[in-house]
């Protein structure tokens, strides 16, 4: 269980104007300004539970999970994780997470993975059974097996991601940080670490916590979305919940022989062209199974398709409403 309650940082930043005389100047005398990287941030998320964590640049992300991660002390608030100030108790804490972040690497640059794999298993003082069975199944859920050869340096930054994410999971934690974890992976590499955490989350129970800017990410792997903006928690609810809360209407595409159809109340053309029409819809005037029927008692239908706001867009139209 992590309970995030009322937490505040504050960072003191250094300003100055440009050129050497100013360089000067700020050697005896400088100006400060103060960022509110969180103000009163709560939230809590369950055991097991897979919550994307979403936010501009800017709003606050990395600075939380920071502090969940016992890397950084707050100004104020408090935060407690499985019985434990990840701040105060970090030894024990860190035993029982594991951390990838897209632009950072665990992974020792010149020597074989599996050298760093080792290293890894003596700091957090895995047995030696469980790690080689905890190995041999992300090598074989990852494809590793060629790569714990291969100096870190030599690796694809897909490839690397891969053995990241393998380098978190050797000493089975119960909290799972993910960072951009699918960046530089192709297609086919992303949609087998999408369900090899989705297996790891529904076999083992493990709480995932995932930060990324692909929406794609979020909408194949989170139950719940906890939206940050200027150092605020904005919404909380799941991706149904904050699709119908920045819009509710449906996008209805029909390719029709014949005469075109007229619309009525609850539908907006938006495009026209023979044989084709493009129109919004508002489910709450118009059910999608009415308007289809409306639409068929006046032409023959050859194609129908119905579609909601997409989760990119929503999340572009809610940082245009919060963050912004």
């Amino acid at each position: 269980m992590i309970e995030f309650q009322n937490i505040n940082k504050i960072y003191r930043v250094a300003k100055r104007q440009a050129g050497l005389g100013n360089a000067v100047k700020a050697l005896f005398s400088r100006e400060y300004s103060l960022v509110h990287a969180l103000n009163d941030v709560s939230f809590t998320i369950g055991d097991g539970e897979m919550v994307g964590y979403i936010g501009p640049n800017g709003a606050g992300k990395s600075t939380t999970i920071k502090i969940m991660c016992g890397v950084l002390t707050p100004d104020g608030g408090n935060c407690v994780i499985n019985g434990r100030t990840p701040w105060k108790e970090r030894a024990a804490h860190v035993r029982e997470i594991g951390v990838v972040f897209g632009q950072r690497s665990q992974l020792w640059w010149d020597v074989p993975v599996i050298d760093s794999f080792e290293l890894i298993r003596d700091m957090y003082k895995v047995d030696e059974k469980l790690f080689k069975n905890n190995l041999n199944d992300l090598a074989e859920l990852l494809d590793l097996d060629e790569l714990l050869k291969t100096p870190a340096r030599s690796l694809s930054l897909g490839q690397r991601m891969r053995c990241e994410i393998a380098a978190s999971l050797l000493h089975n934690p119960k909290i799972l940080f993910l960072d951009e974890p699918t960046i530089g992976l192709d297609a086919v590499s992303k949609i087998a670490v999408r369900q090899f955490i989705k297996k790891l989350n529904a076999e083992r129970g493990t709480t995932v916590i995932l930060t990324t800017h692909d929406m794609q990410d979020i909408e194949a792997l989170t139950e719940r979305i906890l939206l940050i903006g200027k150092g605020r928690i904005l919404l909380n609810g799941s991706l149904d919940e904050l699709k119908q809360h920045v819009s509710e209407h449906k996008t209805l595409v029909i390719k029709y022989r014949g005469k075109a159809p007229e619309i009525c109340v609850g539908m907006t053309l938006a495009e026209a062209k023979e044989g084709h029409l493009v129109m919004a819809l508002d489910p709450s005037v118009l059910q999608v199974s009415d308007a289809i029927a409306y639409l068929a008692a006046q032409t023959e239908l050859l194609d129908v398709s119905v579609s909601g706001i997409t989760t990119e867009e929503m999340v572009a139209m809610l940082y245009k409403e919060y963050c912004l």
